[in-house]
């Protein structure tokens, strides 16, 4: 499976020079917790960072500063691991785990933004296709009993 298959393409997104309060706000409008950072690049929105709720309140808030002075690329984690949409999702599940990244950006061939993926996402993946191999054990009991009628 494909990690462009399984990931939310409706992502949120912003430019570095967008002001943090204006980034929380965005955070608020849409019911996320990070925002993908964009330049953009030959048509594409190429992700250069990622901000979460958590770092305007470790870096801003926390430290008295106002948010409406500081902008996302101030604060963004810029370390930025993504994935591309025909990367195997066990492959991307191991990447994260190894550089302990909950959230990773989904670009295309060209490196422009297309999705993220959670580890929320890859939980209720992982948790779908546990319960499909549950179930073998009752289908081939059921097939057992029909083929020896």
């Amino acid at each position: 499976m494909h990690i462009g298959e399984i990931s939310t393409v409706q992502t949120v997104y912003c430019k570095r020079d967008e002001s943090v309060q204006s980034a929380a706000l965005l955070m608020r409008k849409h019911h996320v917790g990070d925002l993908v950072v964009v330049d953009q690049a030959e048509g594409e929105k190429v992700p250069v960072g990622i901000v979460t709720d958590r770092d305007i309140v470790v870096s801003v808030i926390a430290l008295g500063l106002d948010p409406s002075s500081l902008q996302v690329g101030d604060i963004m984690t810029d370390d930025l691991l993504t994935a591309a949409e025909h990367d195997d999702v066990y492959e991307t599940i191991e990447r994260m785990r190894f550089r302990g990244i909950r959230r990773v950006p989904v670009v295309n061939a060209g490196g422009g933004l297309t999705g993220i993926i959670s580890a929320d996402d890859l939980l209720e993946f992982l948790a779908d296709e546990m319960g499909e191999l549950s179930r073998i054990s009752s289908h081939q009991q059921a097939h057992e009993k029909s083929a020896r009628h």
